[in-house]
């Protein structure tokens, strides 16, 4: 089924009407949130919780979630060469357990936990790597002995107040790539995703000037073995080289598992004409994004856009139609919104400013979703935002978009029995393997619309009374499956 990987990209995402039937398609648009643990951003909130407490935080933001109508959460699990999931590879992070190595106590796997609670709610999980920094200030404690930073020493450097490994040096490019690798091979996982941090932002020191980044030592072993690349155009080789890496090794792996990458918003000052920026990422992080764009060597894009649409020097419209015009591969590209600013009051960010820019991405051809940073705005309903989206911009369900360049053909149509308000959901004979969704259509307003997005499985049984009460019309249902390349099969009605 995902035998191949085609050249060319397709992007389906707008819903439709199948007639005569009078079934509205379930609407395609990528709805989703950041859940940052660095620091502890968004979860968990402390680090002394116990594990009970951790639990319930999750839960209730995958609740938040599924209240929004959002479709998928991107957790970040390796902050800084560490983990919130079990690995062989990396010690437990701090963020959990208030010391890096010691694992919760009682035992479970917060990454596998949160897979099977996203899932049961309709959600995609999507694991969120820190690809090269090694140390955040943020953590207070001693690093454990199996960090890299300890068994590995020459493969990290200190840079300000960050450890980071170096990009150049092959053991510690290997060592993220065997880390993304391992994850994507144990878990079942919708998506990989990785950030902005490649080489690090610029450090300046007491007088102004730019601190190099410390890699002497790797570029002279690159060049005493041949290596022409000057310094820099080595770095964005050598960064190149892993983002390549975890593409292609991804899809041998499971290539229906999404990796998506978020870049600093702004290619290249000038990029477009007009606009500004105090960073150049191509010259000063070593990240060719537009690259690894253009290359489709990543299946969605999510460049951030932490601007508002008035700000003409970083106007969020003007860059999104710029990236729009880049995607010649035709992968997913949905931006990532500022949405915690709306948690400030001290700024010139207006109340609307986030439903402006989820219009904006819907009127941009090539732009099939937005990416909230970060979750904890929607949660606590910054400035009313939570309500809004509910019963304005998301108050239908929304399937992610298909990504037929993974595969295209739809399944078979379930096999639906119905007795009385009972339902109940195999898959149908023909084309069922890697099935991932059932869709649940009921009727509203004289049309049959997806009610309930229900994770796969061999047999399901669904009391139909729960859509009753809910307000839906369950004299006419039909049901759909949904493949892990989110391509949906004709309907089965009952």
């Amino acid at each position: 089924m995902f035998a191949s990987i085609l050249a060319v990209h397709l992007v389906i995402s707008s819903p439709t009407m199948e007639t005569p039937q009078s079934v509205q398609r379930i609407q395609r648009e990528f709805r989703a949130a950041w859940i940052a643990t660095v620091d502890n951003i968004d979860w968990p909130t402390r680090r002394d919780l116990t594990v009970a407490s951790q639990k319930a935080e999750l839960l209730a933001l995958l609740d938040s979630a599924q209240k929004l109508k959002l479709n998928a959460v991107i957790l970040q699990v390796r902050p800084s060469c560490d983990a919130l999931y079990d690995s062989k590879l990396e010690p437990w992070s701090e963020y959990l357990t208030g010391a890096q190595g010691k694992a919760p106590e009682p035992f479970y796997d917060p990454l596998e936990f949160a897979i099977k609670e996203a899932h049961a709610r309709g959600i995609e999980l999507h694991a969120w790597f820190n690809p090269y920094r090694a140390q955040h200030p943020a953590q207070k404690g001693p690093l454990a002995k199996t960090h890299i930073a300890n068994t590995h020493p020459d493969a990290v450097a200190t840079y300000g107040t960050y450890l980071w490994l170096d990009p150049g040096h092959p053991a510690a490019a290997q060592r993220s790539l065997d880390v993304f690798l391992d994850v994507v091979r144990r878990y079942d996982l919708d998506g990989i995703h990785i950030d902005d941090y490649f080489y690090p932002y610029p450090v300046r020191d007491a007088s102004g000037k730019e601190v190099p980044f410390p890699d002497d030592k790797s570029y002279a072993k690159y060049r005493s073995g041949g290596g022409k690349l000057d310094r820099d155009d080595w770095r964005r080789w050598s960064v190149d080289t892993f983002i390549q890496k975890v593409f292609v090794e991804k899809n041998k792996l499971k290539p229906w598992v999404k990796f998506g990458i978020s870049p600093f918003g702004i290619y290249r000052p000038g990029h477009p004409q007009g606009i500004q920026a105090g960073i150049d990422q191509y010259a000063q992080l070593y990240a060719d994004c537009l690259k690894w764009y253009r290359e489709g060597w990543c299946d969605y894009l999510t460049p951030q856009l932490y601007w508002p649409i008035e700000q003409a020097p970083q106007s969020y419209t003007k860059l999104l139609a710029w990236w729009s015009e880049q995607n010649v591969k035709n992968i997913h590209l949905w931006p990532g919104n500022f949405t915690s600013r709306l948690l400030e009051s001290n700024n010139n960010w207006k109340d609307d400013e986030i439903e402006r820019q989820i219009r904006a991405t819907r009127a941009q051809k090539g732009a099939s979703g937005n990416v909230h940073f970060s979750m904890k705005a929607l949660s606590r309903n910054a400035r009313g935002l939570a309500d809004r989206l509910a019963k304005g911009l998301y108050s239908e369900l929304a399937l992610p978009p298909a990504s037929p360049w993974i595969d295209r053909v739809p399944p078979a149509a379930p096999n639906v029995t119905r007795q009385g308000n009972g339902l109940k959901v195999r898959p149908g004979s023909g084309r069922n393997e890697d099935l991932k969704w059932w869709v649940l259509y009921a009727r509203k307003a004289g049309v049959l619309q997806a009610a309930k997005v229900i994770p796969f499985s061999e047999s399901v049984e669904f009391d139909l009374r729960a859509l009753a009460s809910a307000g839906w019309d369950i004299g006419a249902v039909a049901v759909s499956a949904v493949d892990r390349a989110g391509n949906e099969s004709p309907v089965a009605r009952s």
